[in-house]
């Protein structure tokens, strides 16, 4: 089917507004939306949508929300939230999503920038951020909350609940019955739809604005090339702030009419994965990496039989299962008689188990996924696929196409989309689905573009022969060692990471004679591994710091050195030594972003004597470290590292630069 995009013409809505009253006419009595309350599964039609999002659009009418206006979504993913969003987008305001763990320090600032008078916020957490930024945010006048709890006793003014802001826009509406429709009918596809803020990895926030024609012609080119219906079920658990679940479970929800359901809370995720059974599943990798994780735990839990035959199973799915997802013709009978087996007696159980057993579709995105983990999904019959995009772009710029996936490359330019490799090896995309502008930022809008009008990523990479796209780092993390071979730390973090017991790592090269690398242990399955050795331990530092565990971490090391020395590229990228943090990398102590990328510059920074240490060859490193608790508070933790050696591997290839 070729890309359409919508314009008038074309008969397709051209905004979100459009979108949900076609949906309330065409598909009314459908569920839009589910919403897990106190374990039942409440449904919202989509009629009930559309009619809650006007009543909701006169209440922020009455709180003065203009056309142009910021209003602020805080919160886990909830009906409510969304129907706040679109009310906002009735308006022609723009909604603002912010990370919902975030402290309130780090939200003033998108406050403030964003010039918000008006906050949609979950509960009582998310009102005692906004009334603490307030002192420092006059604009912020009004915050709305959805959760009642533990709010009774609160006065502040400006303060009302939804069923108050429900009720102001009945009073507003009958004094001016036609606001909203107008308003709605004012709104156009090339005006802003909705504002992203960047995570700020290398200085302050931008506001990415994004247009309602931008994100729809997006999710237009992917429904077509997925073929995805109004059947699809969607499960909404990662944050709203970030794009990638906004465009999965907002955007795509609403220009392909499925159903979205939003979990009860981020400890039952797992179970109503379970209870819903997503068809369209996304994921970063370091969820895939925890599922994992909880498989492997699982595992070494279980008796030496089973055991054996899970080893058995998945050696055969190493070998076969991928080749008899594409249908690529290459898997002899006898091979798919035993997976036949295999699937019934582990590939099945082992997705029901992840809770994907109806999944049609899986994407991975926000970084780079470790080729073992990749394929490990895809071995067991799941269909995940990689894509590529980020905020700016509206996600959408690569995707995997059925039958073409390779662990390697992220899939050709989707529909509409033109891409470029600079000399210097940067990716340059020309995109339907380009951001507007950076909010108050032109000079950092300007410098996003190239004179002749190309976007550039950031990215390093290549397209291969047959047109797909090859990311290899950040073009700004590639480097090189000091005897001219190829150094790219993402891609040896993301083989480490493939490891249950490691959590996070960063490694570190570039200009020097080898590689060496900071890990986070998995406190779950190390404390499990740990435990069924009778070796006690009194928390993560701890545990992080005895002998059995190091040895356990080098293990893991050596044999990602192993592999290593068999790619010509990155051969010379063996981790000589390394060593175990004393404390977990946190997005609170601004070690990774809220998408739990690494802050690879800070960290290097702030722990530059654990990286002189490594490379001085030192046997142990004293270090201090403050850390902030959730509370607000801070506290200090000390250790005295120990720096371990792994084994480095002769190359079995002709080392490239």
């Amino acid at each position: 089917m070729a890309h359409q995009t919508p314009t008038p013409s074309s008969g397709l809505p051209t905004t979100f507004p459009a979108w949900v009253e076609y949906h309330a006419q065409h598909r009314g009595q459908r569920p839009a939306m589910r919403e897990k309350d106190l374990g039942i599964w409440q449904t919202i039609t989509w009629s009930q949508v559309a009619q809650q999002a006007v009543e909701l659009a006169n209440g922020l009418a009455a709180l003065g929300v203009r056309k142009g206006a910021h209003v602020a979504i805080v919160g886990e993913n909830r009906p409510r939230l969304y129907l706040a969003m679109i009310a906002a987008q009735y308006l022609g305001a723009i909604p603002v999503p912010l990370y919902q763990d975030a402290i309130a320090a780090e939200m003033l600032y998108v406050l403030q920038d964003a010039e918000i008078q008006v906050a949609v916020v979950e509960d009582q957490e998310q009102v005692d951020k906004m009334l603490e930024a307030q002192a420092d945010c006059p604009e912020l006048r009004h915050i709305v909350y959805d959760d009642p709890r533990g709010l009774r006793n609160y006065t502040d003014e400006g303060l009302l609940s939804f069923e108050a802001l429900v009720e102001e826009g009945r009073k507003f509406q009958s004094a001016h019955p036609d606001h909203v429709a107008q308003a709605t009918a004012n709104v156009g596809p090339d005006e802003a739809a909705a504002m992203f803020y960047t995570s700020g990895t290398t200085g302050k926030p931008k506001g990415v604005v994004l247009t309602h024609h931008a994100l729809i012609d997006r999710a237009l080119a992917i429904q077509q090339l997925e073929g995805l219906t109004e059947n699809e079920d969607v499960l909404a658990y990662l944050p709203p702030a970030w794009i990638g679940q906004n465009m999965f479970s907002y955007t795509q929800f609403l220009v392909t009419g499925f159903t979205v359901n939003h979990p009860e809370s981020p400890e039952t995720v797992s179970i109503d994965m379970h209870d819903i059974g997503p068809t369209y599943y996304f994921a970063p990798p370091r969820v895939l990496e925890g599922l994992l994780t909880q498989v492997m735990i699982r595992m070494e839990d279980a008796s030496a039989l089973k055991r054996k035959l899970y080893h058995a199973c998945m050696n055969l799915a190493k070998r076969v299962g991928t080749h008899i997802l594409d249908k690529d013709g290459t898997v002899g009978v006898w091979d798919r008689f035993l997976y036949r087996i295999g699937d019934i007696l582990i590939y099945g159980p082992l997705r029901n188990a992840l809770g994907m057993s109806r999944v049609r579709v899986a994407y991975t995105a926000g970084e780079a996924i470790g080729p073992d983990l990749f394929e490990f999904y895809r071995s067991i019959g799941i269909n995940l696929k990689q894509l590529y995009g980020s905020t700016e772009t509206s996600v959408f710029v690569c995707v995997q196409t059925d039958g073409h996936v390779r662990a390697d490359t992220v899939g050709p330019p989707v529909a509409g989309v033109e891409i470029r490799v600079a000399e210097n090896g940067e990716i340059q995309v020309k995109s339907p689905g380009l951001f507007k502008e950076y909010y108050k930022n032109h000079d950092a809008t300007v410098e996003s573009f190239t004179p002749d009008g190309w976007y550039h990523t950031g990215d390093a990479g290549y397209l291969d022969t047959d047109g797909q796209l090859k990311i290899i780092d950040r073009a700004k993390d590639v480097g090189k060692l000091a005897d001219g071979s190829l150094f790219a730390p993402k891609y040896i973090e993301n083989k480490l990471k493939f490891f249950p017991f490691i959590k996070e790592a960063v490694a570190f090269g570039d200009g020097r004679d080898e590689v060496c690398a900071f890990i986070n242990i998995d406190l779950e399955a190390v404390g499990n591994w740990a435990e069924r050795r009778g070796l006690p331990y009194a928390g993560y530092t701890d545990l992080a710091g005895k002998q059995e565990v190091l040895e356990l971490i080098r293990d893991c090391v050596e044999q990602v050195n192993a592999d290593l020395a068999q790619d010509p590229k990155l051969c010379a990228s063996q981790v000589a030594r390394f060593l175990v943090l004393h404390k977990e990398l946190d997005p609170d102590d601004d070690e990774l972003t809220r998408t739990r990328k690494v802050r690879r510059g800070f960290i290097a920074q702030k722990y530059g004597v654990l990286v002189d240490a490594l490379f001085e060859g030192r046997e142990s490193q004293f270090i201090e470290t403050e850390v902030k608790f959730e509370d607000g508070r801070t506290g200090r933790i000390s250790a005295d590292l120990r720096i371990i050696g792994a084994k480095v591997f002769p190359s079995n290839t002709q080392k490239a630069a």
